[in-house]
């Protein structure tokens, strides 16, 4: 896959659930994003525990804010994520991430 872990990003924002983990520690919030063959593992800490949101490919949805966010949903789940250094790098992790999606979507019944 070459290269299949995103740098460290900001949480800006997150969905009710996230946000009461983040919320029991005082440091600033990063998380970073592993591309896996079937969809994406997106890790956070929060106190000395690691979590880990599971998102496969047919779930993921990816909304790209101004010109230095992104928004990622599975469900009732969301995280929105900062770009501030390193912007290119991460657009290019996310082109390739959505490119991943692509090619992984479940054939269409109008396809056969």
């Amino acid at each position: 896959m070459n290269g299949i872990g995103s740098p460290r990003l900001v949480i800006a924002e997150a969905s009710i659930q996230i946000n009461n983990l983040l919320l029991l520690d005082n440091n600033r919030n990063y998380c970073n994003i592993e591309m896996r063959p079937k969809g994406i593992i997106l890790g956070f800490r929060s106190l000395l525990e690691s979590y880990a949101l599971i998102i496969p490919y047919y779930k993921l949805v990816v909304y790209k804010g101004n010109s230095n966010s992104y928004s990622i949903h599975i469900d009732a789940y969301s995280v929105k994520i900062e770009t501030q250094q390193n912007a290119k790098v991460i657009q290019i992790f996310m082109t390739k991430m959505l490119a991943a999606k692509a090619e992984n979507l479940p054939t269409r019944l109008e396809d056969l």
